[in-house]
């Protein structure tokens, strides 16, 4: 089974992942979603927080995300998920756009953080 992790706030990607309200854990298996759960966020800053760890923990493989510094998407992948930037929309639909081969990332850093420079 895959595990696949999106910023959420009000059932859409959060722009910020950050900042986001909650993480909706989608679980995957034979290329469908079987489940979801959410996971509160924890204060402060994504890339510092120790959210990566609790993820990869929680068996997330891939991180759907909307705006991300380079520090929180080196931390990810320093704890093996894989990160996709510039995603955004209702999470769910995401999720099986992207089980499907649709969603690539963007390629782009976000650089402005209120947590300070990374």
């Amino acid at each position: 089974m895959m595990k696949i992790a999106i910023p959420t706030r009000e059932g859409r990607v959060d722009d910020h992942f950050g900042h986001c309200d909650h993480y909706t854990i989608f679980a995957i298996e034979d290329g469908a979603i079987v489940g979801s759960e959410t996971l509160p966020s924890p204060q402060g800053c994504g890339c510092k927080s120790g959210i990566a760890s609790v993820l990869a923990e929680m068996g997330v493989e891939v991180m759907l995300a909307g705006n991300m510094g380079q520090g929180a998407k080196n931390v990810l992948e320093r704890n093996g998920i894989r990160v996709v930037r510039g995603c955004a929309g209702n999470v769910e639909v995401l999720v099986q756009t992207y089980l499907k081969g649709f969603v690539f990332d963007n390629g782009q850093a976000c650089d402005h953080h209120d947590c300070g420079h990374h």
